[in-house]
């Protein structure tokens, strides 16, 4: 195997894999286990260390574009000059780890910039405010709640708390959320009792 061979394998490795992974997305399961000796471990890359964009700098992305660029210049550096294999190589190697660099950042600076972790706290349904879209009919009646959280409009089940008949356009607060469905007691009724 020569190192032009051996570049060009790297770069249409690294070329075929984004094109996968253009193809399936980021999630691409392949039935491959890998098993290591007892006791052998991998350096672990945490989104506590590596700083709050919560990404690696060593993941697929970023591998696979160090992987195109390393073979698509070394195979250039040996194909058409004829530089030592040892110049190649290191040029390769500082172009490939740029465009895994240039990756990253574009990862962590625009695609991850905004994203932050879903907590449980915020989506809890407990002293939400919203309007009642359909009517709650007296007793057991179920009508339909629409409130506003994390930004986006969205609609559930409501019933009444204490089991009264709530009209259409009546502002509401949920008291308490079980099941899909949010027991509600109309805003009036809560200011007035404080």
């Amino acid at each position: 195997m020569t190192w032009e061979s051996f570049y060009l394998g790297c770069f249409v490795v690294g070329l075929s894999l984004t094109f996968v992974s253009l193809a399936f997305g980021s999630h691409l399961h392949l039935p491959v286990h890998v098993h290591l000796p007892h006791g052998f471990h991998l350096p672990h890359v945490s989104a506590h260390h590596g700083g709050d964009t919560g990404i690696s700098p060593f993941n697929m992305a970023t591998l696979t574009m160090f992987l195109t660029w390393f073979g698509g210049t070394g195979y250039l550096l040996t194909h058409y000059h004829s530089a030592a294999a040892t110049l190649a190589l290191l040029i390769s190697i500082a172009v490939g780890s740029a465009g895994g660099s240039f990756m990253y950042l574009f990862m962590s600076r625009v695609l991850m910039a905004n994203e932050r972790p879903l907590r449980a706290a915020d989506f809890d349904m407990h002293g939400v405010l919203g309007r009642v879209s359909m009517p709650i009919r007296d007793g057991d009646g179920t009508g339909e709640l629409i409130y506003s959280q994390q930004g986006t409009r969205r609609s559930c089940g409501a019933r009444s708390e204490d089991g009264d008949g709530i009209e259409r356009g009546t502002e509401v607060v949920v008291v308490r959320y079980e099941s899909g469905i949010a027991y509600v007691k109309p805003w009036d009724d809560v200011t007035s009792q404080s």
